[in-house]
Formats: C-alpha cells, structure tokens, sequence
C-alpha cells in the first residue's frame, strides 16, 4: 500500500511545480519532500517528475497519478469540512473567493455583523479574478458577478450590479462631453484589463460601445483594479466604465451617454453540492442574502 504522506506529498508538489512550495504547503522541509518524493517513485518503479532548474515537470506516469491524488485529495478536503460542521452551531474556517474589485468594496466591508453573529467562525477571504475552483475546495464559496457552469455548484442569485460611463468634472471641462458614441474615439479611455476572466472582461464595455467588438477603442491606460480604476477616472484620467454603485459615491464623476448603460452583472452566492449541508454555508448564505435585499431598498 502507497503512504498517504507520499502522496500528499506528491500532490503538493505537482499542484506547485516546485519543492519550495510544496515544503511550505505540506509543512516539511525541503529535503523530507525530496526524500518522499524519491521514496515514492522507487515504490512505483517510474520517474514522476523531470527535474529542471526552473522547477519540477510532470512525467507520463506522474501525470496519471496526479488525476488520482486531485480526487483523493478533494475527498479529504470534504470530509475535512464537513467535519467542521458536525456541532449544533456553525464553527470554523470558512474559505470564501470573490473578484478582487467587488469582494474588496462590497464584501469585505459587510463581515463585520457576520463575524459577531457566529464568532466560533473565522473567515479567509481569497480575492481573485481568476475562478477558484470550489469542485476541488480550492474555496468553498463563492461571490460571483457571473453564473456558475459547472453541475456540481449549487447557486444563488444575490442582486445585479448595473454599469455606466463616467468622466470626471474637470475632465469634461477640458475635454468636453461626447454627444455620441462616436464621440468616444475623440477622447482617452480607461479600461479594465489585465484580466484572465472572460466574465471581468466584460467591465472594458467602453472600449467596444458604439463599436464593432472585433475592432474595440484603445485604452489610453488599463488598470486591473476596481478601486484603482474609480479613483484614475475621478482624478480626470479619462472616460471609464464603472460600476454605478461605486462611482455615485465619487461626487467628482459625471455620467456619460446615460442613455447607453453598460452591462449589468449579476452577483451569485455558489457553493459546491458536496458541501449542501454545511452548517458554515447556510449561515453565510443567508446573511448575504439578507445584506443584499437590504443594500437594493
């Protein structure tokens, strides 16, 4: 029989591609992981990884043990959490992931009630653009601003988030205001970028609106912050589109062609199936459930 701590092991190094980091997740040093991992393929009688100054590279055969050891693993990241809701109140870490823009301007700010109802709960809030994925616990939720695809996450819809063109005052003094959205090739625009999801992308509305989407505007400057990219627009960088509910609060900004909103996103509450009775979830649930109908009055 293979040691689960070999595996671990294994698995720790092939999801970082580095001892370093593999020793820093798993816990050991630098040489106990080398040793495993050298244990474990004298064990199966194959190489499991190609060793290269830049890091480790899977071979054939490690390949396919890594299938195995991502289900194992996942196996025991559900059974850990569910063990953290065995008792009557909701305890425990709580792995939540959210857009680094919203979850820093929306969500971050309304944990503090949550955080006094359930104190026996502490919360890790993972903010990324990229989509963590909660199938394998990376997380074990999530605040979306789009829908889930995947058949394994159950999903709440929260409220919409709508979207609008803004300008700073002194900008427009300068600048003048577009009539049009022709006009909007005559000015600088300040996108959103830098974005490995296709769902975010979809904050660069200004650089496509008015136009053919294959050939959209250039950005005068891209920024891949919400926060980052307010702030720019409000200091009369440019025209940017921004969301509604965060550039009202810039008495600076103006809105531009009001009669041509941007998208509207629309935020989800998604969790993984495995993880329906989680009493952790259920809480967290409907508090933002409760802290959405009361921020859309």
């Amino acid at each position: 029989m293979i040691d689960w701590d070999k595996l671990r092991t294994f698995h720790a190094s092939a999801d970082t591609g580095s001892l370093t980091a593999a020793a820093e997740k798993v816990g050991l040093s630098q040489s106990a992981v080398s040793r495993q991992i050298a244990a474990l393929e004298e064990d199966l009688g194959v190489p499991l990884f190609h060793r290269h100054a830049r890091g480790l590279i899977l071979t054939g055969p490690g390949k396919v043990l890594q299938q195995s050891t991502l289900q194992m693993a996942t196996i025991a990241a559900v059974a850990e959490s569910n063990l953290k809701d065995a008792r009557d109140r909701p305890q425990g870490e709580l792995l939540i992931t959210a857009p680094i823009g919203f979850g820093s301007t929306w969500l971050a700010p309304r944990l503090g009630e949550f955080m006094d109802a359930y104190p026996e709960v502490t919360l890790r809030l993972i903010l990324d653009d990229r989509e963590l994925d909660l199938t394998t616990l990376e997380a074990e939720c999530a605040v979306r601003l789009w829908q889930a695809t995947h058949a394994d996450l159950i999903q709440r819809k929260l409220f919409s988030v709508k979207t609008a063109l803004y300008a700073s005052k002194s900008y427009v003094e300068a600048n003048g205001t577009p009539q049009t959205l022709a006009d909007l090739d005559k000015h600088r625009i300040i996108a959103y970028g830098a974005s490995d999801s296709d769902e975010m992308k979809r904050l660069d509305f200004a650089l496509t609106m008015g136009r053919d989407a294959q050939k959209p505007r250039t950005a005068a400057m891209s920024i891949n912050n919400i926060t980052a990219l307010v702030t720019s627009v409000a200091a009369g960088l440019g025209i940017g589109g921004l969301p509604t509910y965060l550039a009202e609060k810039q008495p600076d900004l103006v809105a531009i062609l009001p009669e041509n909103p941007g998208p509207e996103l629309d935020v989800f509450f998604i969790y993984p199936a495995d993880l329906r009775r989680s009493k952790r979830i259920a809480a967290f649930r409907q508090y933002l459930i409760e802290q959405s109908t009361d921020w859309k009055k």
